[in-house]
């Protein structure tokens, strides 16, 4: 049904990709959405060592033999330095992963065109998570295969230039000659349809693949999602340089607090711990962490399976699409 530059690229039968989720992308959840027919993501800051992040990498192997994406965030961490940074490229291009996704700093600032080169010479595939043009412009000229056009609705970390999906898809489809990848507000075929129509070859989603049955999180959390609406999430961070946008609950309020007096990061940093993040995907405490997700839990009213939903998606942007034709004459 799909005939896109991802679904050839990686020989997959939807343009759909499952986003970075720390705690949750492990090798369990990648492997379904592989199965499933889209692209599963293993996000390495799960990981503290090589021996255990290239044992996740040969576990996902054992659970499918489709391709999946690794999610490398090069950001300033409590926990994640910059010499694990460097450890999970150099195990990327060892074990010959399809595909990364990177986000934060570029590449080529943080360990080189040496790494750049590395990955190349090693057949990954390598894709940079991007707000603004000038960051994909970037991404195409050091030798990247594509761009993740990342639109202010998305969960976790957006660009503070703060530009929505609709204008940063055509802009960046229009500038760059590599695929490009719509990324915000993507939870169903008529999202799909949309990005594609603006110009991506594929769609990345985060936010909606945490409301599925393979999804390794508490059951109150998945509820919470079906429950909250788009105007539910907030834009959070701006005050430390590390926006992010996650729903809105009783710590986020806290944050804002702090925010709006001036409170700095080390009184911040204490209530953004990934670690409580962690303990809130496991208890169901929406209120204990924030929990990073995007405006597109709006669309989200059910939970299936990862196979469920893609089918849906491609079925339903197929119908929107043959539906579209017709408005316009064909």
């Amino acid at each position: 049904m799909f005939d896109t530059q991802i679904t050839r690229m990686f020989g997959v039968k939807y343009p759909v990709i499952c986003g970075a989720m720390m705690w949750l992308c492990k090798p369990k959840m990648c492997a379904a959405v592989s199965n499933a027919g889209g692209i599963g993501n293993l996000t390495a800051g799960n990981y503290e060592t090589a021996d255990e992040f290239r044992a996740a990498i040969r576990e996902t192997r054992r659970l499918t033999d489709k391709p999946f994406f690794v999610a490398i965030t090069l950001l300033p961490s409590v926990r994640i330095t910059p010499e694990h940074h460097k450890m999970y490229v150099k195990v990327c291009a060892e074990e010959k992963v399809a595909g990364i996704e990177f986000s934060g700093t570029p590449l080529d600032k943080v360990a080189g065109m040496e790494a750049v080169e590395m990955l190349k010479k090693a057949g990954v595939k390598m894709f940079h998570k991007v707000g603004a043009l000038r960051h994909a412009l970037h991404a195409e000229k050091i030798g990247f295969d594509g761009i993740y056009a990342a639109g202010i609705e998305e969960g976790g970390h957006p660009l503070n230039d703060d530009v929505t999906s609709m204008v940063l898809t055509p802009k960046i489809a229009a500038s760059v000659k590599i695929p490009v990848v719509t990324v915000g507000g993507i939870a169903d075929g008529r999202t799909m349809a949309a990005a594609l129509a603006l110009g991506a070859e594929g769609v990345m989603m985060a936010s909606r693949f945490i409301a599925t049955k393979e999804c390794e999180v508490h059951d109150n959390i998945k509820q919470e999602l079906i429950r909250r609406q788009e105007f539910d999430t907030v834009i959070y961070g701006k005050s430390i340089g590390l926006q992010g946008r996650g729903l809105k609950s009783k710590v986020i309020e806290e944050v804002l607090a702090i925010e709006a007096r001036n409170g700095g990061f080390e009184e911040l940093i204490p209530l953004l711990s990934g670690q409580k993040v962690k303990q809130a995907w496991e208890t169901g405490d929406v209120d204990y962490a924030p929990l990073m997700v995007g405006q597109s839990i709006g669309l989200i009213n059910d939970i299936p399976t990862c196979a469920e939903l893609l089918e849906r998606m491609a079925a339903q942007a197929k119908e929107i699409t043959a539906r579209t034709a017709k408005l316009c004459g064909n």
